[in-house]
């Protein structure tokens, strides 16, 4: 196996008190690779992005980032770390025009790009046409599918080694989820590695290079395609007792 860019090894967390809802948690993410976190509504699979991301300190066990110890780093470390969280909710400032919102990661750290940035907006765009005419609107004022192309354009322009993603088909129509889920693809295929949560399970299945399966807080199961015998959606419809 490759060596991982992103690994939980045991991570243990939860929100208050003695209540955890992620229970001895290993998974890793690999260059160029698409992991999947599969599980029912309440599993902890935004839980477990954000303990990933530093908004939750783990009570035991560690996340790591190309085998350095990350657990519990502020939030604003991340891009410097090589992450990005694209998150369920909204991450679009709504009153900054949509060029402010792209410009805004990598503004405190011109000294570090210099003249790289100018490139990389314009390439941005030129990936993500339908924004270049809205680059004076407000983010707020978007539909919500050129919000979600300002999102993964944000995650683009930033090119992290590993980007977390967390329901990103939601409330979409099924064309630009479509859009979305190509998005994903063609960051992978770009070297990136993915950590992919959606509730689109069929979808989530069918594009990962490896498949957690998340029960309660724990991995129940996990693999490759090729590691599970027979019908793999099969096996997801027992997991999680769920059609799909």
């Amino acid at each position: 196996m490759p060596d991982s860019l992103l690994a939980m090894e045991g991570v243990t967390a939860g929100y208050m008190g003695d209540i955890d809802v992620l229970r001895n948690v290993s998974l890793t993410v690999q260059a160029g690779r698409i992991s999947g976190l599969i599980g029912l509504n309440g599993a902890g699979k935004s839980t477990l992005m954000k303990a990933i991301c530093g908004f939750l300190r783990p009570k035991s066990g560690r996340v790591t980032r190309a085998g350095r110890d990350i657990s519990g780093q502020p939030p604003h470390r991340m891009i410097d770390d090589g992450l990005w969280y694209i998150p369920q909710e909204s991450s679009l400032f709504p009153y900054l025009t949509v060029e402010e919102n792209l410009r805004l990661p990598l503004e405190g750290r011109r000294k570090r790009y210099g003249g790289v940035l100018e490139a990389r907006y314009s390439d941005t765009l030129e990936r993500f046409p339908v924004l270049k005419q809205k680059l004076k609107d407000q983010a707020g004022n978007l539909s919500g599918g050129q919000q979600k192309s300002l999102e993964f354009a944000k995650a683009y322009m930033v090119q992290p080694e590993v980007c977390l993603i967390d329901e990103p088909s939601i409330g979409l129509a099924p064309r630009v989820a479509a859009e979305v889920f190509q998005w994903i693809r063609a960051f992978a295929d770009a070297g990136m590695g993915i950590l992919l949560v959606d509730h689109n399970v069929r979808r989530v299945v069918s594009m990962s290079n490896h498949i957690y399966v998340l029960s309660l807080g724990e991995i129940t199961a996990s693999g490759s395609p090729e590691d599970f015998a027979g019908d793999l959606h099969e096996q997801v419809r027992e997991w999680l007792g769920i059609n799909f």
